[in-house]
């Protein structure tokens, strides 16, 4: 029969050395870099897509080809995409290079924002911490309802006549 455990030398002594095998543990994470040294990475919110590469320079942010006080005219957009490098205290170490495609200026701010966050994870793994526990790490996953048949938009109904 089992033999009775009466202290936590007791079980040490029981289960022997089922310690955890060194391949399991999580190794440190490496930068991933190109031969350029940029790091890639892609963001998404809503329908935009966004392509950034991040690369160490002055801090300039250039968006499909157009710096960013003129693609995001409006400054809350410009906020939302500099809201990483003000977290992880990079401010103007970086220079973005951006594509985005598809949604509107707030989707594809989002989505930059996405990217630009997820690259610089890549870059230094070790703002990693500060990104995760801003939430800018995670993609946004609310999209726009579809609408229904039988259904004005989405959910609102045509306007009920008695008679």
């Amino acid at each position: 029969m089992a033999e009775e455990i009466k202290s936590l030398e007791g079980l040490e002594a029981v289960a022997g050395d089922v310690g955890v095998a060194p391949e399991a543990m999580e190794a440190p994470r490496e930068p991933v870099r190109d031969d350029l040294g940029r790091s890639y990475a892609t963001g998404k919110r809503k329908d935009a897509v966004a392509r950034v590469w991040i690369k160490p320079g002055s801090g300039k942010v250039v968006v499909n080809g157009k710096p960013i006080n003129e693609y995001f005219a409006r400054p809350v957009l410009q906020m939302i995409l500099k809201q990483p490098f003000t977290v992880s205290g990079t401010e103007d170490q970086f220079d973005v290079m951006a594509t985005v495609k598809g949604g509107g200026l707030s989707g594809q701010a989002g989505a930059v924002k996405h990217g630009v966050s997820k690259a610089l994870q890549l870059y230094d793994p070790s703002l990693r911490g500060a990104l995760k526990a801003a939430g800018f790490l995670t993609r946004d996953s609310r999209v726009v309802e579809r609408k229904k048949y039988g259904r004005a938009k989405a959910r609102k109904s045509f306007q009920f006549s008695k008679r």
